[in-house]
């Protein structure tokens, strides 16, 4: 009987083939290719939507409306990224409590005094205390969780598998509440309320709210930043996520660092669930469908690396809104899992991880 013999790649091809190969390889591998690939995808699409009959001041307003939704991605994977680079489990929560932020401010901005509106913003002051108060509150749920489901299941040793259909049960729970609280109907912080476009150069319209979302998203990413770079806390957290047994053996409290993750991850979802609601509407459903593309923004961005999750989170919302021009927008969502699927056929660690060895 004949055995097969099973030959690796490049086998029995001459050595100078096989180097030339094996460094073809490497190269499709780096973040340079892949980089230039999302060039490349962003370029047809602009030529897609050009070819359809979309004016270039169209496609300019397009990309600064992604930008903007890249934003709200952005907070909501950032604190995915958080979550699974100190747990190491994926939450399927995560989408509920980006509902539960914007239902909180929801409930927080008519018990407020009602001032004037920030022109050339639709909202007040009390817009902005909403969200300052929200962001606590859904962190604070969120720690709420883990004490109850999570640490439990840590403590017993529970596999991977447990946790992710813990965090499917908690994301039903949530938003159970949320029908049982608020209802199915769709609301709006400010009913009726005149949010006029700016004309920026190039002949490009957009809201004054858009810029609001992104800036903020910005700035909420640069807090992130120093928070983990230059506090001790943020560097317990760093540590703990690289080697947590290494971490409780060098005197880091790593359930205390478990709790600041869930609460500053919770608060990041609450906002972007705000800023979600602010640039359409409320709807209990909003957290499931902004879930998808947070987690193809933080496999793109490399699994647990937030400055990723943030670049690949910019490149989804532009890619998403983009691809309006020329194609139905319901297929938009998926724009987020082809990038996603080409990311990790070129680059599986993503586009700011690390690569294993």
């Amino acid at each position: 009987m004949a055995v097969s013999e099973t030959r690796k790649p490049g086998e029995g091809l001459p050595a100078d083939e096989r180097r030339r190969g094996e460094r073809l390889r490497a190269f499709i591998r780096t973040r340079g290719f892949l980089v230039g690939t999302f060039v490349v995808i962003l370029i047809a699409m602009y030529v897609a939507g050009l070819i359809a009959g979309a004016s270039a001041q169209r496609l300019l307003a397009l990309t600064a409306w992604g930008l903007m939704l890249g934003g709200i991605i952005a907070l909501g994977s950032i604190g995915l990224s958080l979550v699974y680079g100190v747990l190491k489990f994926p939450n399927f929560s995560h989408g509920a409590l980006v509902t539960l932020g914007a239902y909180v401010a929801y409930t927080v901005v008519p018990l407020l005094p009602q001032g004037e509106t920030l022109r050339p913003l639709s909202f007040g002051y009390e817009f902005l205390v909403a969200l300052v108060v929200a962001m606590p509150v859904v962190g604070l749920v969120a720690v709420a969780i883990d004490r109850l489901v999570y640490r439990r299941l840590r403590n017993t040793g529970a596999h991977l598998v447990l946790f992710a259909m813990a965090s499917l049960a908690m994301a039903f729970f949530v938003r159970s509440m949320i029908y049982l609280i608020w209802g199915p109907d769709f609301h709006f912080y400010y009913p009726g309320r005149a949010n006029p476009a700016l004309y920026l150069p190039f002949g490009m319209r957009v809201r004054a709210d858009q810029l609001f979302i992104l800036v903020l998203a910005f700035v909420l990413v640069a807090a992130v930043y120093v928070l983990l770079e230059w506090t001790r806390m943020g560097k317990a957290m760093r540590a703990t996520a690289d080697n947590p047994h290494l971490a409780q053996i060098r005197g880091i409290n790593t359930e205390r660092v478990i709790a600041w993750t869930w609460m500053l991850g919770g608060g990041l979802a609450a906002a972007g669930g705000i800023m979600y609601g602010l640039s359409s509407q409320l709807r209990p459903e909003m957290g499931f469908w902004l879930l998808l593309p947070m987690f193809a923004a933080t496999i793109m961005g490399g699994i647990g690396n937030p400055y990723g999750a943030l670049s690949a989170a910019l490149i989804i919302g532009i890619a998403h809104q983009v691809s309006t021009s020329f194609l139905d927008p319901t297929y938009g969502p998926a724009v987020a899992f082809v990038l996603m699927v080409l990311t990790l056929l070129i680059r599986p660690q993503g586009l700011l991880g690390r690569t294993e060895g």
